[in-house]
């Protein structure tokens, strides 16, 4: 089995997850631990590869809500790291993240 990805929130995600109420908040941590754990950088249905954009490289879709992510490797202990950059909610063509529309 491959080895599991560690995962961490970036100070601005944690603050984006907050912003959610706390069923979304439920939803979007399993749904990290369920589809990031192993094999992130695997697209699915529910997670593509993104354009180039400065927020992630990978987006993680779970019904209206957002996970921006990057993967990291640590040399120096072969980490394998899942970055959770943002967290938001998709209505319609538009994302907010933390409450504020973002383009991406």
């Amino acid at each position: 089995m491959a080895e599991p990805y560690s995962i961490e929130f970036s100070p601005e995600a944690e603050i984006h997850l907050r912003t959610l109420t706390a069923r979304q908040q439920q939803i979007v941590l399993n749904a990290i631990v369920e589809q990031l754990t192993y094999q992130p950088t695997v697209e699915t249905k529910n997670r593509k590869k993104m354009r180039s954009n400065p927020l992630a490289s990978w987006e993680l879709r779970v019904s209206k809500l957002r996970v921006y992510y990057d993967i990291e490797e640590a040399a120096e202990q072969s980490l394998l790291l899942v970055a959770i950059r943002a967290v938001g909610v998709k209505e319609r063509n538009q994302v907010f993240i933390g409450g504020a529309e973002i383009e991406l």
